[in-house]
């Protein structure tokens, strides 16, 4: 079942000592709010959302002059996402990303905390983001179902630390309050900008479409290549 998001109003809190966050309430929506690190003076300040949100990096493969992008909005705890990247997503990448006949941008949508504290994770290390997306995806029946909130991040920490990244490293970025500001405010805007309701979806130069088979997004690629 595709999951619809609703944009609603919550609090995020930055726990630094588990190095983990903690969304104060149940439902699966996430927005803008106040993010709070008790006890954790190291934290990096974000001056405001916007800036917060203007440097996030665009996490971007294939030919970056292609005349087709391929945009994918997608939520690390999304099973329907899951399933595109085992599947679909390896031939796109096969006949068009790597052949460098599209640009292909990957974008992330939050339903929860969870996929928040994945992103953290996979943009640690910026080098990185695709091959632990991989790990994130292919894992996430057993990482975002570990049970508790100290569980789940510490599967998390074992993907990074797998992806050869070190415990001060994955700490610091799991605790990097400007850098989880700067996600939920970057998320909030390109999910409104572009008409975003469920994951997957994907721009396909320019036009918004909902999930696919990789047969029916193939056609859409070669339309626009013609």
């Amino acid at each position: 079942m595709k999951r619809i998001l609703a944009i609603t109003v919550l609090t995020l809190v930055l726990v630094a000592g588990g190095g983990s966050l903690l969304m104060q309430r149940s439902a699966p929506d996430l927005a803008g709010g106040d993010i709070v690190l008790p006890g954790a003076a190291n934290a990096q300040e974000a001056t405001t959302e916007q800036q917060a949100a203007a440097a996030v990096q665009e996490m971007v493969l294939g030919n970056p002059d292609a005349t087709v992008e391929v945009v994918e909005y997608a939520s690390y705890t999304c099973p329907h996402c899951a399933s595109f990247h085992a599947g679909a997503y390896k031939d796109l990448k096969a006949n068009y990303i790597d052949t460098g006949k599209i640009r292909f941008v990957y974008r992330e949508v939050y339903f929860d905390r969870y996929g928040l504290w994945a992103s953290l994770v996979a943009r640690c290390e910026p080098a990185k983001f695709f091959g632990i997306t991989d790990l994130v995806y292919s894992e996430q029946q057993s990482w975002a179902r570990a049970g508790s909130d100290a569980a789940v991040a510490d599967a998390l920490r074992r993907i990074g630390r797998r992806a050869g990244m070190a415990d001060d490293k994955l700490e610091a970025c799991l605790t990097d309050r400007a850098t989880a500001q700067g996600l939920v405010a970057w998320f909030q805007s390109n999910v409104e900008r572009d008409g975003i309701s469920s994951t997957p979806s994907f721009l396909i130069d320019g036009q918004l479409h909902s999930n696919m088979t990789y047969s029916e997004m193939s056609g859409l690629i070669d339309d626009a290549l013609n």
